[in-house]
């Protein structure tokens, strides 16, 4: 790990509105309120491990509310909200004008926000002796022109495997535009079925790459260890957060942006200031009105305590203009 990866992360201080933690915690028991009653969404599923977090902290603050969610590809969650089968969705970008208007036509009033900007990470076994990539060496592996690991870096490593978790998934999508201009994957590349997937292909072949949100591989994954107590107790006071570092137990490639002579991983801090180059926007995109669960579940994401919990996963809350980052000796 280097010198980063051991004495930098970044802290968040939320200013919590109203008159504080403890009328947060007080509310009046309603059916079908912004508090309470039961509504779905449909949620891209790379942004899963962040937006089970979320329902949970929002669930135990309001007991009687009920997030039934479900994670999808990103094309099922736009055609689930285009179809009115659900009122929000989270997905890996906004939702377009012509897609607005035909929701208007429907009598449905959409509001959409920017909640987190993830990066997308490349992982590769730890006895992958690579580890570091320009964006050109990740373009050429994924179009299929540098098959063979060798062609990156003298080694005794083979065949290149590009890991995706999904065919459809909006990674794939991402990087398709971002790295190739829309063109095809080479045939190296494969789509396991989830993100797990990824983790196992990776860890049991010394020659695959994985792709996946960064919130998938820092230390608060182990969150999911938390009961939804402590999980709860964890963001709803007016401590600051404290950023994820990353895991070791898979090697995540550092990248260079174009020009530049120093590769960057993707750390909380380099998403931040722009130094690591390959980073997504996220957005939460709802049909529900202020004054239904659906709208209040949203004021809850887009507000101090839900950005808090995006802070914790390792990616950047969409309000971050209150971001310090702090280094250690």
């Amino acid at each position: 790990m280097n010198k980063i990866a051991k004495f930098s992360y970044i802290v968040l201080s939320t200013l919590l509105l109203g008159s504080g933690l403890t009328s947060c915690l007080k509310y009046e028991k309603k059916a079908n309120s912004h508090t309470s009653g039961t509504t779905t969404l449909v949620c891209d599923n790379t942004f899963q491990n962040i937006m089970a977090q979320e329902i949970d902290v929002f669930e135990y603050q309001y007991p009687d509310a009920h997030i039934l969610a479900r994670y999808a590809t990103q094309a099922e969650a736009f055609d689930s909200l285009m179809s009115l089968n659900t009122k929000t969705i989270i997905a890996a970008r906004d939702i377009t004008d012509k897609e607005r208007e035909i929701l208007k036509n429907k009598r449905r009033t959409v509001r959409s926000t920017k909640i987190a900007v993830d990066a997308v990470a490349l992982i590769v076994n730890p006895e992958n002796p690579v580890g570091k990539l320009t964006l050109k060496e990740v373009s050429e592996i994924l179009s299929g022109s540098s098959r063979n690991w060798n062609d990156i870096q003298p080694c005794d490593l083979g065949e290149i495997s590009v890991i995706f978790d999904d065919k459809a998934s909006s990674l794939v999508t991402y990087m398709r535009d971002s790295l190739l201009n829309g063109g095809e994957l080479g045939p190296n590349v494969y789509a396991q079925g989830s993100i797990p997937d990824v983790f196992k292909a990776v860890k049991d072949n010394k020659n695959a790459i994985g792709v996946l949100g960064v919130s998938w591989i820092t230390s608060d994954m182990s969150a999911a260890d938390m009961s939804q107590k402590e999980l709860a107790e964890s963001v709803l006071n007016e401590e600051p957060i404290e950023g994820a570092t990353l895991v070791d137990d898979v090697k995540v490639l550092s990248l260079y942006r174009p020009g530049e002579a120093r590769a960057y991983k993707p750390y909380q801090e380099n998403i931040f200031n722009g130094t690591y180059p390959l980073f997504r926007q996220i957005y939460m995109i709802t049909t529900g009105a202020s004054g239904s669960l659906a709208g209040g579940f949203y004021a809850f994401v887009t507000g101090d305590i839900g950005q808090k919990i995006i802070m914790k996963t390792g990616i950047l809350p969409a309000r971050a203009s209150r971001i310090q980052v702090v280094q250690l000796d």
